[in-house]
């Protein structure tokens, strides 16, 4: 395996049914982290979510550095609260040292790796390793969570969820993506058992991975930890049940900057951006504009149709008024229609 990129910070992907472990795990990291700043973003939510004791034992200053995503599985919701997450954790005046993903049970992995390849989180972070939890015992049964039905209560409650993967393939998702499997919880299995947990997760490994076996999460941070797998570059190795045409790799996404004038008021500007976002393979737009006749500056931020603006500061004495906007879309998108569009 790779280093990773000088300057990158490592990000790991902890994945796992509601169940599996994954919460344990975390905490023992978190208790043996050595003085690294570790920041968490948790998506998984329920029973074991993230907690107060999770909060406390973060070490690092201000619990804003853990960060609840409940809006549904992160798979879902890359665009709406995952990217924007990543992004605030980077404007941080104190940059963690490592960036911890605790997904929900229901996440299709390989999408959020691929999240990774982002053009404006593609050069700060990468992909540190893939990190599947599973329940050794509910494995060893054929049930691969402990229990379905919560898996599937938690499946029920989530209105973004845009697939509807069954047990043993979302099994077959996360170990298939993963660098390393957690095999949890073995002290509830004789060999036997262990035997049969093992070998359904081999059947579904990925070349080059490896497998763990661990009581109540507790994983050595030196082996979970600087795996260097870079896997936003290794997406091809990662196979998926929902590959196909739809799928962007990091090479997909093509992002430009357009320069105007002064607008003439924030709600023409908006009207203008609705129309290019709809007339466009437009993800994203983000960036600020000089309104005429306003003393302050207007941010802009957008996600597909949903565009936010708002006045956040003064101009500066001698700063240039200047209207300058990032936009971010799938390979092919036309620079210079879009530019017309919105200056129109």
């Amino acid at each position: 395996m790779s280093a990773n990129p000088i300057g990158k910070i490592p990000a790991t992907v902890i994945t796992g049914f509601l169940g599996a472990g994954k919460t344990s795990a975390i905490r023992h990291l978190l208790a043996n982290a050595g003085g690294r700043r570790i920041a968490l973003v948790i998506n998984e939510f329920g029973d074991l979510g993230i907690d107060g004791e999770i909060v406390r034992g973060c070490g690092i200053e201000g619990c804003d550095d853990v960060v609840e995503l409940a809006n549904g599985c992160i798979c879902c919701t890359v665009a709406d609260d995952f990217l924007p997450t990543i992004q605030a954790i980077l404007a941080r005046p104190n940059r963690p040292d490592h960036i911890v993903i605790e997904t929900s049970g229901l996440a299709l992995p390989k999408p959020l790796v691929r999240a990774f390849g982002w053009p404006e989180i593609r050069t700060r972070v990468t992909v540190d390793g893939v990190i599947a939890m599973v329940d050794g015992w509910a494995v060893a049964d054929g049930l691969f969570a402990s229990n379905p039905r919560a898996v599937q209560a938690q499946r029920e409650a989530d209105e973004m969820l845009d697939h509807e993967s069954p047990l043993e393939e979302l099994f077959e998702e996360q170990i298939g993506c993963a660098d390393m499997v957690v095999i949890n919880k073995t002290d509830q299995l004789d060999d036997a058992a262990l035997a049969r947990a093992t070998a359904a997760v081999e059947r579904e490994l990925r070349p080059g991975a490896r497998i763990v076996r661990a009581v109540q999460g507790a994983v050595d941070p030196a082996v979970l930890l600087g795996l260097s797998a870079a896997a936003e570059s290794d997406l091809d190795s990662r196979p998926s049940h929902h590959d196909g045409t739809d799928d962007h790799d990091h090479d997909d996404f093509d992002s430009f900057v357009v320069e105007l004038p002064e607008i003439p008021s924030p709600q023409v500007f908006a009207s203008r951006i609705a129309l290019a976002v709809a007339e466009f393979d437009i993800l994203r737009v983000k960036g600020f504009a000089a309104v005429a006749g306003k003393d302050m500056r207007l941010v802009v931020q957008g996600v597909g149709p949903r565009l936010q603006h708002y006045f956040d500061r003064g101009w500066q004495p001698g700063e240039a008024r200047r209207t300058r906007l990032v936009v971010i879309g799938h390979h092919g998108l036309d620079a210079a229609a879009v530019s017309a569009r919105l200056a129109a």
